[in-house]
């Protein structure tokens, strides 16, 4: 069956509200872990999940760092406008430039209140400490979202410094509350670096120091790559069938250092620490694909489409397409791939790159179950259940997983 044939009816389950986890726990790797592995079912908390990992296994973090995307601007009549940034225009190619920006910035953003903005009018928020104001104004409606011309007058701030002072944590809309201090440091991995999300990868929230540490001592080694997480990722599918779902095209950037790092360890085993890394790795292997198959990348567009690992006919193994990507670095001086993917994972799909995956538990009817059945198959429907009857937690703040992929 071709996924644009699946119907997402397929992909739902019950979820009553106080199963959805609120806050996290007081102690990251405190909650619990389900481990699947050959049809077995076992349960244990993240402080351990080196345990259930054999040795010299490569575990792929997304490094990814969340930003202060809610901006509320207030209107002159005292109502309050919500603004939430959604990715930088393409002028900038590429997340990491636009938030250098100093003074003025483009950025595309799905807004609250919309019919209250008027033609020509200009919003602003003071801040105090430091003191600038930032002010914006509508330049273009797409379907979808507005294009903003942001601008602030201290010129010595990036964007970045912006947002991270004007802006709010973006929580997920299903928690139903306001971000509190505490969600600054506690929706944001203890390894996030690049700026750029909109959304944490949950599944490395449940990662400290400790675990860290015991991953390293038991010889398992780490990789870092990123995949900046946009609003897409709650976007849930209206469509009877994928075929008429359109995925959220999300930015990647993987550097030479930890593809040699993939190629060192395919035999060994690589594990995906979140579905994020996990489009980011099997994003690449269909990379390496094109450029073996002599078909045009668009790297300052859309690298990978939704539909491309079910229209290409080819059968490259995972170290050739890795290495082909080795060689187009090697040809065009670079030192990393920054691009974007569409990449839709789902039943039918054989993974290329990752033999396991670190995730939480996902919304139901969502693109992120096709992915994890695509590993295990209806399995994920004995794993969501076990979840529900042990009093595992659901989705950002909840609880996890580690799944090891069906061999077949």
């Amino acid at each position: 069956m071709h996924p644009q044939d699946i119907r997402i009816e397929s992909f739902t389950y019950d979820l009553p509200n106080d199963r959805i986890a609120k806050y996290p726990l007081a102690q990251r790797d405190a909650s619990k872990l389900l481990v699947y592995e050959n049809g077995g079912v076992t349960e244990d908390t993240y402080r351990n999940i080196a345990m259930h990992i054999p040795e010299e296994t490569l575990l792929v973090f997304n490094q990814t760092k969340v930003v202060h995307a809610r901006l509320l601007f207030q209107k002159e009549t005292g109502g309050v406008i919500e603004v939430f940034c959604l990715e930088p225009d393409a002028q900038y190619h590429g997340i990491q430039n636009a938030m250098l920006q100093k003074g003025k910035v483009y950025w595309h953003c799905m807004i609250g209140g919309a019919s209250k903005w008027k033609h020509g009018m200009v919003l602003s928020i003071k801040h105090e400490h430091p003191d600038f104001i930032l002010s914006a104004s509508i330049t273009d409606r797409q379907p979808g979202y507005f294009t903003l011309e942001l601008f602030w007058d201290d010129k010595d701030l990036t964007f970045a410094e912006v947002l991270h002072y004007a802006g709010k944590v973006p929580l997920p809309p299903y928690l139903h509350r306001e971000a509190e201090l505490s969600d600054d440091s506690r929706y944001q991995t203890i390894y996030a670096k690049n700026e750029g999300s909109v959304a944490a990868p949950t599944a490395g929230l449940h990662f400290t120091d400790a675990v860290m540490n015991d991953l390293a001592a038991k010889k398992i080694d780490t990789a870092f790559v990123t995949l900046h997480v946009g609003a897409g990722t709650f976007k849930p599918v209206k469509s009877e069938t994928m075929a008429g779902h359109e995925m959220h095209a999300e930015w990647i950037d993987v550097d030479r250092h930890c593809i040699e790092k993939l190629l060192a360890h395919l035999d060994k085993g690589i594990v995906a620490v979140g579905t994020t890394s996990m489009r980011t790795l099997e994003s690449l292997y269909w990379i390496g694909a094109k450029l073996l198959s002599g078909i045009e990348i668009d790297f300052e567009g859309i690298a990978i489409s939704q539909w491309d690992p079910y229209e290409m006919n080819i059968n490259y193994s995972a170290d050739e397409c890795l290495n082909a990507i080795i060689r187009w670095m090697q040809e065009n001086e670079k030192d990393r791939i920054m691009t974007r993917t569409q990449i839709l994972i789902a039943p039918g799909y054989d993974t290329k790159i990752i033999k396991g995956l670190v995730t939480n538990f996902h919304q139901p009817q969502s693109t992120l179950l096709l992915l994890v059945s695509a590993l295990i198959g209806d399995e994920w429907k004995r794993l969501y259940d076990y979840a529900m009857q042990h009093d595992f937690r659901f989705l950002s703040y909840g609880d996890g997983n580690l799944i090891w992929k069906n061999q077949k």
